[in-house]
């Protein structure tokens, strides 16, 4: 079960209990827990945690002006608790999302976040990032648990290599500027300044250099070839998602890292061509634009769920 459903699953919980549920709102939730088996047993895990710890959230809280701020304070608080749940087993074979709720520097959705680390190496995280910093006497490195962080390394008098760990392997900076972005099943590297080396953690005698302007994928196993990297591969930095010809549910996917809930995209819609430049910072007046361009409409069921439909 991934972190995404059951972040999903501690946000119905909170919206269904914030003292304000409305029949449609009920009905969203219901179409939410049928529409995968994942969801089920997500749902599945909140009840066991109702009965094994009695959750109760604080509606007064919630109904407070800061409703949003002691909603996500929730959310988490939740999810924090569904992920311990189940005993050392489960934890034990689902150790990355706990590794990224108790990392040295996270974000949320919505948060980017710069952080200019002892030796002068500059760091930008988007939305959704957990990684540590580990340096000592000898290495500089980085454990990226999840998310994507742009890296601008500085010169080190010691030099101490700089590496770059993932859930598919390492990646090792050469006086460089790039991105790493850990997908669920890839970590996928662009270099905007001089080169890295990529080494998947099954096959680390293999290694795959990237020079400047070009990116490339890995898992465990193996690396993809290299190819170009887009001009618009870090707009995130300057707070856009820019996109050419993409297909709208993959847009929508990437989009709803940028806001809290549940973003999601109707079947019938999901290969609608969307491509330009849109805000990440205010993520509905990018939902706000899709009607203009294309036969969909966007319905609000809740601030934290949004649906894009057929028109």
């Amino acid at each position: 079960m991934d972190l995404n459903t059951l972040e999903a699953a501690a946000t119905w919980y909170v919206e269904l209990n914030d003292g304000t549920t409305s029949a449609s709102r009920t009905q969203a939730w219901r179409q939410w827990l049928a529409a995968s088996p994942q969801h089920a047993a997500a749902w599945a895990r909140v009840e066991q945690l109702q009965q094994q710890w009695a959750l109760v959230p604080p509606q007064a809280a919630l109904r407070s002006l800061g409703a949003a701020q002691a909603k996500r304070r929730e959310v988490l608080k939740v999810l924090g608790l569904l992920l311990t749940l189940g005993g050392s087993g489960w934890l034990a074979a689902e150790r990355l999302p706990l590794q990224a709720l108790m990392a040295q520097q996270r974000t949320g959705s919505g948060e980017r976040r710069s952080l200019q680390l002892s030796d002068g190496t500059q760091l930008e995280l988007n939305v959704g990032t957990a990684l540590d910093v580990q340096y000592d006497a000898t290495l500089r490195a980085i454990a990226l648990y999840q998310g994507e962080v742009f890296i601008k390394t500085a010169t080190d008098p010691a030099r101490r290599p700089f590496i770059v760990h993932t859930g598919n392997g390492s990646v090792r900076a050469l006086g460089t500027a790039f991105s790493v972005r850990q997908l669920p099943a890839q970590t996928r590297i662009g270099v905007l300044q001089s080169a890295v080396e990529i080494r998947p953690q099954h096959h680390l005698g293999r290694v795959l250099r990237l020079e400047a302007g070009q990116q490339a994928s890995f898992d465990a196993e193996q690396f993809g070839p290299a190819r170009p990297l887009p001009e618009d591969s870090t707009a995130w930095r300057m707070g856009m998602l820019s996109v050419n010809d993409w297909r709208l549910g993959d847009f929508i996917d990437e989009l709803a890292r940028y806001r809290p809930g549940v973003l999601r995209c109707a079947p019938q819609v999901q290969a609608l061509s969307i491509s330009g430049a849109f805000s990440v910072d205010d993520t509905d007046i990018a939902l706000a634009n899709l009607p203009k361009t294309l036969p969909v409409s966007v319905r609000y069921l809740s601030r934290y769920w949004v649906s894009v439909e057929p028109a």
